[in-house]
């Protein structure tokens, strides 16, 4: 085959075979074919589209680079979830030990944050000692031992997907779906699972803006996974304002604890209940969503969701006695209070929340930053609620006192209030199997 003739055809807008999808992506993954050539061809997809078939055969190339990983030998179908990420988005650390502890095995690789979007692997590791670099070996035994485990992508998971996510990044193709679909499906059927649950975030602090992006990257993944013959289950949900009320690392893991404690409710709550739901459904430990929601409530209510948490905690090297006592976490130096006014909070520019905790230390804004696992912001109110002069609306903690203040500008700028009730933004938009 001829690297030339793929991308000539790619322009032309011609459907290519699986043999040639899988020869361009081995030759450049392999350093056969260089940098140049590669960019024509990513280009070339970004903007003449891929079809569902080509879509597939991509992921099948980039998912055969690597390893597979074989749960078989584990009882159980395994589930994971994924999530396209957005502010305040800490589910994984929730509804892993909810599903785990139903019965469903969890093996589950996450990744990190980059830009306003927080990363499950960066709170997991604000635990102190919490491990996410496990070998394969000690992947396959947690899932075995405790039926979870939620580690990073290892260098024989999906290669491929590294080498052509770092092209991507530098050539303007990262927005194409089928890049992105590929990019995903590749790393979580590499992982052993036998169902996916996905969680696709739209609105204001998502990466899909509009609900028709988001429908069309839902279908894409969707489609995919069935390819493989996985069973798939997706949510297009709001990311409109922060989930839940914590943002930040150290935070994020704090409010999960109290999810999984059974002290917080909220849409967070509410949301947890529906994705660990939907992955008990898969496992075939519910017969429905609805019933999977019931279980997930009486994991909460019974404490299992929350053992099942530090098992896993315990299992990958973290400090339970933090945990156990989160109060004893160090405290950031420095924090601000904003105060509301009187009104009602009408909306969020949740990007600029995103990034209000990035300048605090909660992100990165190169994959070189170091992340201040303390920083953060814990917002009060919810698009809709009454808010009154002198109220607090958020705090915003950090080790810098000239981050607060960019920080607080930010987080000022993006809230408007309103003099009438306003309804606030429907938490699940959709569902599609």
């Amino acid at each position: 085959m001829n690297v030339i003739e793929i991308i000539k055809k790619k322009r032309d807008r011609e459907d290519l075979s699986r043999e040639e999808i899988n020869f361009i992506v081995e030759s450049f993954t392999k350093n056969k074919t260089p940098d140049y050539q590669f960019s024509a061809f990513l280009m070339a997809s970004y903007l003449n589209g891929m079809s569902v078939a080509e879509t597939s055969y991509l992921t099948e190339a980039m998912l055969y680079s690597g390893k597979v990983i074989d749960l078989k030998a584990i009882k159980g179908l395994k589930v994971d979830k994924h999530s396209t990420g957005g502010i305040g988005d800490k589910t994984s650390l929730i509804i892993a030990p909810i599903a785990a502890a139903a019965g469903v095995p969890v093996p589950m690789i996450s990744g990190r944050g980059l830009g306003h979007t927080g990363g499950t692997l960066d709170k997991l590791e604000a635990i102190p000692g919490f491990r996410t670099d496990l070998t394969l070996d000690e992947y396959k035994n947690a899932v075995k031992k405790i039926g979870v485990v939620l580690i990073g992508q290892t260098k024989e998971i999906a290669p491929a997907d590294k080498v052509i996510y770092s092209l991507r990044d530098v050539t303007g193709t990262v927005e194409s779906i089928p890049l992105i679909t590929a990019s995903i499906m590749s790393k979580k059927l590499a992982e052993g699972i036998d169902g996916l649950v996905l969680d696709i975030k739209t609105g204001s602090g998502a990466f899909m803006k509009s609900m028709k992006d988001a429908e069309i990257l839902a279908n894409s993944l969707i489609n995919t996974a069935k390819a493989f013959k996985k069973q798939v289950i997706g949510f297009i949900t709001d990311m409109n304002q922060p989930l839940g009320n914590y943002i930040g690392n150290w935070f994020e893991v704090y409010e999960s604890i109290m999810v999984l404690k059974g002290e917080v409710k909220g849409d967070l709550y509410e949301l947890c209940l529906s994705l660990a739901g939907a992955m008990i459904f898969l496992g075939k430990k519910a017969g429905s969503i609805e019933e999977g929601i019931e279980i997930s409530k009486e994991m909460i209510k019974s404490g299992k969701g929350y053992d099942k948490f530090v098992a896993m905690v315990k299992m990958q090297h973290g400090k339970i006695d933090i945990i156990e006592n989160p109060n004893k976490y160090p405290k950031s130096k420095y924090y601000e209070t904003i105060s509301a006014t009187n009104g009602y909070l009408g909306s969020v520019n949740n990007l600029e929340i995103g990034m209000a905790a990035l300048e605090l230390g909660a992100g990165r804004m190169t994959k070189e930053d170091v992340i201040d696992h303390k920083a953060g912001i814990i917002f009060h109110k919810k698009i809709g609620d009454a808010t009154h002069k002198g109220e607090v609306l958020a705090e915003l903690y950090s080790d810098s006192k000239d981050k607060l203040k960019s920080a607080k500008a930010r987080v000022l700028k993006a809230v408007e209030y309103s003099n009438k009730k306003v309804t606030g933004p429907k938490l699940i938009k959709k569902i599609i199997y």
